[in-house]
């Protein structure tokens, strides 16, 4: 999909929403959002954020999803809006378009999630994977890595063990047992073509420019057909200085205790 420019001086508008900010969004996953932001205006992109909320109708345009994470009571809040939205949402994701879901999202992606009091909410499907609710909580900082963005470090804060279907790929594997989607396989988070899901709060994408950087490129070249920042010195100064923050962040995570 291709379409020219729509503003003079810009590289062009990018339209993000921000999926569930009333009720999906703990441990500062609206750092995700912020974060999209700032790199995309420094990269010469307009960004254009539409927070969506229960009721609230989509933007003309749709270039890139972003959602958080959530208690049980904020899921089951959601659920019906999301399962109105599910058909939209799975023609996003067959059209490439860029998402990212934390934790709750990320579990009603899913086949399904079976809470703690059992308590079956039917997920929409995109993500091939189920959660069930377990006693044992998996909690504090994690890396993991990715063939595709190196070490990803976040901080991880779930019950719900999640299990991935034959075949789907997950965002990154771990280390050590009791960590990741269920503390057993290895594994942590899912990437479905453009859509990632992931239990790192923390959040994210402050602390891992690839991946945004990732989001920002497939937004760009799935409306504009390529990626073509427009950056003036300052600008370039000023996103090494950002990923400078980032690189020490990664590393006070990465040092820091579970």
């Amino acid at each position: 999909m291709s379409e020219t420019n729509e503003t003079n001086g810009v590289a062009g508008v990018i339209d993000v929403v921000s999926l569930y900010p009333k009720d999906m969004n703990i441990y500062g996953d609206s750092g995700n959002v912020l974060t999209v932001a700032r790199r995309l205006a420094l990269y010469g992109y307009a960004p254009r954020i539409h927070e969506i909320n229960q009721g609230d109708p989509w933007p003309e345009r749709v270039d890139m999803i972003l959602g958080g994470g959530g208690q049980d009571t904020g899921q089951k809040k959601i659920i019906d809006d999301l399962f109105a939205r599910a058909d939209d949402l799975r023609r996003f994701a067959a059209d490439g378009v860029p998402m990212l879901m934390i934790c709750g999202l990320y579990q009603l992606f899913g086949h399904y999630f079976e809470t703690i009091d059992g308590t079956r909410l039917d997920g929409i499907g995109i993500i091939g994977a189920h959660t069930i609710g377990r006693d044992v909580r998996m909690i504090g900082n994690l890396v993991e890595h990715s063939a595709h963005f190196g070490d990803i470090i976040g901080y991880e804060n779930h019950s719900g063990q999640t299990f991935l279907d034959p075949g789907v790929e997950p965002l990154g594997r771990v280390d050590h047992d009791g960590t990741g989607n269920n503390g057993e396989d290895h594994t942590e988070g899912a990437r479905v073509n453009n859509v990632i899901g992931t239990y790192m709060h923390g959040s994210l994408l402050p602390k891992n420019p690839a991946i945004a950087d990732f989001l920002i490129r497939a937004a760009a070249e799935r409306r504009y057909g390529a990626f073509e920042p427009r950056q003036a010195k300052d600008r370039v100064a000023e996103l090494a200085r950002i990923d400078g923050i980032a690189a020490k962040a990664r590393a006070v995570a990465a040092g820091r205790p579970r």
